[in-house]
């Protein structure tokens, strides 16, 4: 990804002109979003990940060679030499070859199906195994750990976290945020098992593996899937002798060059004071400095990257923001922790309570930007510091105005856009967020600043005389949020005693929704009373989809895919009657297409005196569920459903 970045930053810059750009790519393809890579269990390929546009390398005159490895570097005749033998002449050399996972070096690490969560090879490895098992187990409980344990979950396997620290993400959360994190975790099904030590793994009775712990426990397994770090891909820069750490890893100085002159690294494979940044913006930092450099920019350096990061782990929104321990000198501590609603926050501020320091949240990281620029950029924090955490004083009523923040203020740490080169896009013409992300690439990497972006935006766009409407529709002058405390506070209940006090006009397909779900979330009354069925969208009232010819399709609900062979005939018998299109859907139902408007009352009707019920692909209910058959034909009778 960072070598990437830094081949697409480079080809923008007209130093380009002067070189003669070659890269070896070990991997059988270019560079793709390992940030992402769970995605691929939920269907996404690997040419919807990659990083590369088609044609990049033609259109760039960059020559590639993919599935050949760099593996020798000749620093007298300036050389770089291929594991297929293709050597190549060299005036710079840009080092990007990353990191590998760290395997513990176990008795029985390399035993079958005992793999590692770092490429797409790794996760086809992974799809293949689980086939035939039925437990996998993560050894490594950061960040990566907790992505593959998802993976493994998405595969269908019994997962099991097994962490050697005493809590989860050790070092980004404090002790009550790893066990507000590990309670999440473990309510989404996964056994989580901290302060464990493997000790061998070997040959299991049930399952393929079996790992035994320090503490006399065991674990049986079939797939073991290693996520305990990383470390630098070193071994070409130590064998050209380059200096490395004592620790390993690349040493290079504020211009990303290395200990030769004309060799620079970027990445993870990078030591830059001490430190591995494994993070991709930090990265992306180097690759953008050496750009600079080439092109004799000396007042471009890189001095350091801020390491916060929001993420959401299995479904889990969790952030870390600079000094999360509490480890300066003097520093001051807040926290605040819901247990019923399992969210846990914590401020740590200077000692004179003027400065944030860092913040920890789990479970809701909705203040994650506003405590970002708040640590970024210095600015002196509110009377009550707690005022940003606690639920009494929200986010939103101290939030962070975007006129507070500076023009150097990093609005997207992606790639390093600052809320001045935003407002000079604005300036230029920019007046949408589609407009600035083809401008600036602000929003366009993991997409966490796009609610700043629009922030700025709107300001921006507000000072310069442009009417910024935040309105729902046209039928109400308010946002989502305010009909919200509206129909709350006024105790209002049916969309035409709304719109009678505060809209105007009958409602369109914008409010009409919008109304009933926030009528429907604060008041709970059936959506098909009167008052209400008319703000329905066509197929949750008709209780089927509408298709493009204006017919409609029926899905009746098949519970936990269990169905009598009388229900099997009265779906086929209603399909040949009405002369419907059938189709088994990809959620192992029956759906029948060709229905018309008046025809849907006598199919229901035949449907549900057949024991059916609706509502199961359009009603507001809970969607497809795998489920265990039971006792009487489960081959293990474990009744265990997951969603």
């Amino acid at each position: 990804m960072v070598g990437q970045h830094f081949l697409a930053t480079l080809v923008k810059n007209p130093i380009k002109e002067q070189y003669n750009i070659v890269t070896f790519c070990e991997e059988p393809r270019a560079a793709y979003d390992r940030v992402h890579l769970s995605a691929f269990f939920s269907g996404t390929s690997a040419k919807e990940l990659s990083l590369v546009e088609d044609g990049f390398f033609e259109q760039n005159d960059i020559t590639i060679h993919i599935g050949d490895k760099a593996v020798s570097i000749d620093r007298e005749q300036k050389i770089v030499t291929s594991e297929k033998g293709i050597q190549v002449h060299y005036d710079k050399l840009v080092l990007a070859t990353g990191s590998y996972p760290f395997v513990p070096p176990v008795p029985g690490h390399d035993r079958p199906q005992c793999l590692v969560y770092r490429t797409i090879e790794d996760l086809e490895a992974m799809t293949e195994a689980a086939k035939t098992g039925k437990v996998g187990t993560v050894v490594g409980g950061g960040l990566l750990g907790l992505e593959a344990a998802k993976a493994l979950k998405d595969l269908g396997l019994q997962t099991h976290v097994v962490e050697f620290a005493p809590r989860l993400m050790a070092v980004q959360l404090d002790d009550a945020g790893g066990a507000m994190l590990r309670r999440k975790i473990e309510a989404l099904g996964v056994v989580v098992h901290t302060s464990k030590n493997t000790s061998l793994i070997t040959d299991g009775e049930q399952c393929v593996n079996k790992m035994c712990f320090a503490d006399g426990e065991e674990l049986e397994t079939d797939i073991v899937l290693f996520s305990a770090g990383i470390r630098p891909r070193d071994d070409i820069a130590r064998a050209c002798g380059l200096d490395v750490g004592q620790r390993g890893g690349i040493v290079i100085n504020n211009d990303c060059k290395t200990s030769d002159p004309d060799i620079y690294a970027i990445g993870e494979c990078a030591l830059w004071n001490g430190m591995i940044y494994g993070l991709v913006a930090p990265g992306y930092a180097m690759a953008r400095t050496v750009v600079n450099n080439l092109a004799g920019n000396i007042d471009s350096s890189f001095t350091g990257a801020d390491m916060s990061t929001k993420l959401k782990l299995m479904g889990v929104d969790v952030a870390s923001i600079g000094d999360a321990h509490a480890k300066t000198q003097g520093a001051m501590v807040y926290s605040y922790q819901n247990g019923a609603s399992e969210v846990y926050k914590r401020l740590v501020v200077s000692e004179d309570k003027k400065f944030l320091l860092g913040a920890v949240l789990v479970g809701d990281a909705a203040g994650y930007s506003t405590l970002l620029q708040y640590c970024l950029n210095g600015i002196e924090l509110p009377e009550n510091p707690d005022a940003l955490i606690l639920p009494s004083r929200s986010d939103e009523s101290v939030g962070l105005g975007v006129d507070a923040l500076p023009a150097s203020a990093t609005v997207c740490s992606c790639y390093n856009v600052t809320k001045g080169s935003i407002c000079s896009a604005i300036e230029a013409g920019c007046t949408t967020v589609d407009d600035l992300k083809q401008q600036t690439q602000a929003a366009t990497g993991c997409g966490g600043c796009a609610t700043l972006v629009k922030s700025v935006l709107n300001s921006e766009l507000a000072k310069q005389g442009y009417a910024v409407n935040t309105d729902l529709c046209e039928h109400f002058a308010y946002t989502r949020q305010d009909l919200v405390n509206l129909i709350r506070v006024k105790q209002i209940k049916t969309f035409t005693e709304l719109l009678t006090e505060h809209g105007k006009g009958l409602g369109c397909e914008i409010c009409k929704p919008t109304v009933a779900s926030i009528l429907a979330s604060q008041w709970n009354e059936h959506i098909l009373e009167t008052d209400h069925a008319a703000l329905q969208d066509t197929n949750d009232k008709f209780l089927a989809n509408m298709q493009k010819d204006g017919t409609y399709s029926v899905v009746p609900r098949i519970t936990g895919g269990e169905i009598s062979p009388d229900m099997l005939i009265a779906l086929g018998q209603v399909g040949k009657k009405y002369q419907l299109y059938t189709k088994i859907t990809g959620g192992q139902r029956v759906d029948l297409f060709g229905a018309r408007l008046e025809q849907l009352p006598l199919i229901w009707k035949e449907l549900i005196d057949a024991g059916f019920e609706s509502g199961h692909a359009y009603g507001k209910s809970l969607r497809t569920v795998k489920s265990c058959v039971g006792s009487s034909w489960c081959r293990y009778g474990l009744m265990i459903a997951s969603v």
